[in-house]
């Protein structure tokens, strides 16, 4: 390789100071061929560290996620890190970063710093390219995700809701509450609310909406998606398939009118993942009543018509709103008989009742049980307490985040 400026690399503190322990670790595992293409991939080899990349990818797919031993993960990060180093070093930055997101998504801890750096690099670098050749926006100086033309006719849309949506009871809806009050109100007793005038500080509520911006802070940056093949499946469905798309090819998914299988970034630790989004959001003061132990922040990107289907979770719940709109139903957890739990331990927290083909037959008991609903409009926060069931649907293009955090031990409803 020619002499390359200091420019062309980025340094790997973190590894520099781990790399012996960690190929330790790794030998006492029988990785000794993982060690030695490592070894000749620290010393300028791409092939080795193609070649241990590879390796430590069958690793990590060697039986079922959590049975994979945590140091192979940290090697898969390792092994990025080299592959990285060849493509930025080489200038192909956009290549640099699909490999470091493979590593922070697929990867361990302990490389973490070493990755999130190199990925502010990769960005730097890769931006710049794109400003030399701007053209390359299409000179759409304000193109929104969603416009007022993506309107939704509420009549219409009812029709393609579930059976007896929006003729019970909506959920009630509270403007600027106090985290006292959501505490007395809510919390305590596990009723569900409606927050509004809750997010009107975020950074994301209106950068969002803007498709340059998504681009530039994220467009490059490789991401899972689901694949549903039929259009309100799910991941209950055998129809339903995941895959690794740049940010930037997924919001065309999602904005493309094809029929094609609708794209869906769910339950993604998103914000881990890229800091410029996660710096848009706040968590919301609701999720420090309780002693607060935060359990995850996930992100839910995804066109019209995309369905979460009738689940519960075990954590309390924010869902929060910044794009678009949801329908959402919610069920007590005292109904959970009659919702039809599967009963294989790993869906158990699933019903089997698709409630957009509801069989009467075969599901009688849930035709008339009472819940509570709502659509969830833009800048609005909705609160699901733990054990509670929720179906939700896409009305529109939507981009909504969760926060998940459970009571600490000593809080009345942990």
């Amino acid at each position: 390789m020619a002499n390359h400026h200091r420019d062309d690399v980025f340094g790997t503190p973190v590894l520099d100071d781990q790399a012996h322990s960690l190929l330790q670790s790794i030998s006492e595992e029988g990785g000794y061929a993982y060690v030695s293409m490592s070894t000749r991939a620290a010393a300028g080899d791409i092939r080795a560290a193609e070649a241990a990349r590879e390796m430590a990818w069958e690793q990590l797919h060697s039986g079922p996620w959590h049975s994979v031993l945590p140091v192979w993960r940290d090697a898969y990060s390792m092994a990025c890190l080299h592959v990285a180093k060849f493509h930025y070093a080489n200038g192909d930055f956009r290549e640099a970063l699909r490999v470091l997101d493979m590593g922070l998504i697929m990867g361990g801890m302990v490389l973490r710093k070493d990755l999130d750096s190199a990925v502010e690099k990769a960005t730097e670098r890769a931006n710049a390219l794109l400003r030399v050749s701007e053209e390359s926006v299409n000179g759409s100086a304000n193109a929104k995700l969603l416009t007022n033309q993506n309107a939704i006719n509420l009549m219409e849309v009812v029709q393609s809701l579930p059976k007896r949506s929006l003729s019970c009871k909506l959920v009630g809806k509270r403007s600027a509450l106090s985290l006292e009050g959501f505490m007395r109100d809510y919390f305590l007793s596990g009723s569900p609310v409606l927050l509004s005038d809750s997010m009107t500080h975020w950074p994301a509520r209106t950068k969002w909406n803007d498709l340059n911006y998504l681009k530039k802070v994220a467009g490059y940056r490789t991401v899972p998606v689901e694949n549903i093949l039929q259009v309100g499946k799910n991941y209950l469905c055998t129809d339903w398939k995941q895959e690794m798309l740049t940010f930037s090819e997924f919001l065309e998914r999602i904005q493309s009118k094809s029929s094609a299988a609708p794209t869906y970034l769910a339950q993604h630790p998103l914000f881990d993942q890229i800091q410029e989004l996660w710096n848009d959001i706040v968590i919301p003061d609701y999720c420090f009543a309780g002693g607060t132990e935060m359990k995850s922040v996930n992100a839910w990107f995804g066109p019209a018509g995309t369905v979460t289907p009738l689940h519960h979770d075990p954590h309390h719940n924010i869902l929060a709103q910044v794009v678009g709109k949801k329908y959402v139903r919610l069920y007590p957890a005292s109904l959970s008989e009659e919702l039809y739990p599967h009963s294989e331990s790993m869906l158990k927290n699933s019903s089997q009742v698709d409630l957009d083909n509801m069989d009467a037959n075969e599901f009688p008991k849930i035709q008339d049980l009472e819940f509570v609903d709502c659509i969830l409009e833009e800048g609005e926060m909705l609160y699901i307490p733990p054990k509670w069931w929720h179906y939700v649907r896409s009305l529109t293009t939507s981009l909504s985040v969760s926060f998940w955090w459970s009571a600490a031990p000593s809080s009345p409803t942990s």
